[in-house]
Formats: structure tokens, sequence, C-alpha cells
């Protein structure tokens, strides 16, 4: 089973693509998503809804798995993730993919064990079950992240 993982956000979107067999895990691809921060607002959403369609596209994965959204003590962020989030979202429903959401804390868990982790730890970990992946940056790394917690969770 194939699963993609999504860290949304509005200036670089991530995603990672893992295949589940069983406890087996192996890594497919991965990449980031940037938008032009001086773009308008409905030009950056459609140009993630579409990049995350081409990788659908391109990958054919069976599930997908999206972090949650975490509220920013900055209103104004928070929207603008929530904006972001929903166009990734409107792909993989336009692709008819199931999507499974996962906290944070919860994908911390998953992947190091401490709802706690740190972005090192989660990249560390990442390494070590994805051995000789090569990860496109930060933003990959954490959409990777979810798509393992998706996996051991079993909704992937």
């Amino acid at each position: 089973m194939l699963i993609l993982g999504l860290d949304p956000s509005l200036s670089c979107t991530g995603w990672g693509i893992v295949r589940s067999e069983g406890a087996r895990l192996s890594h497919i691809a991965n990449g980031q998503i940037p938008t032009k921060p001086a773009a308008p607002m409905a030009e950056r959403l459609a140009a993630l809804q579409a990049s995350v369609s081409q990788v659908i596209a391109e990958y054919r994965p069976d599930r997908a798995a999206a972090e949650e959204i975490f509220v920013n003590k900055n209103p104004q962020s928070t929207l603008k993730l929530a904006q972001a989030r929903g166009a990734v979202l409107a792909a993989c429903g336009a692709a008819s993919l199931p999507v499974s959401e996962h906290a944070a804390r919860e994908v911390k868990k998953a992947v190091v064990g401490t709802g706690a982790a740190d972005k090192r730890q989660i990249q560390a970990m990442i390494a070590v079950l994805l051995p000789g992946a090569k990860i496109t940056g930060a933003d990959a790394a954490d959409a990777l992240a979810v798509a393992i917690t998706a996996a051991h969770l079993g909704k992937g």
C-alpha cells in the first residue's frame, strides 16, 4: 500500500510517500512545494492544489495522511495554515483518496516514541526507518513522518 503523507503549509508544503507492507516500510519519494510569498492568496492555494494533484497523479497512492492544524498564537497564521490545508485536502478529495488526520503530538509519538520530540529527533528516526532515503528538506521529513504514523496506526 502506498501512503502519501502531507505536511500542509502556505509557505512550503511537504509531501512524502512510503510503501507499507505489513510492518515493513520503504521510501518511495518526497518533496516540498513552496509558494511565492508575494503572490495573491488564491494563486498560492491553486498552486498547492495543482502540485499535490500532480504528485497524486504521478505516484498513485492508495491513501493519504495529513497533519492536523495546531492553533498558533497568531490567528492570521492559523487561518493561512487552514487555507493551505484545505487546498491540499481538496486535491486528495478530487482524486478520491481517503485521508487520515493526525495531530503533531501523535506523529511525534508514533515516530520517535514521545509526543515532545523535536524536529532533529524526527529526522533522525526517519533516517533509521527509511535508510538511504534522500530527504529534500524539513517539510518533506515531516510529511514522511505523517505517512509513517498512518502506516503504524493502521490508517494507511
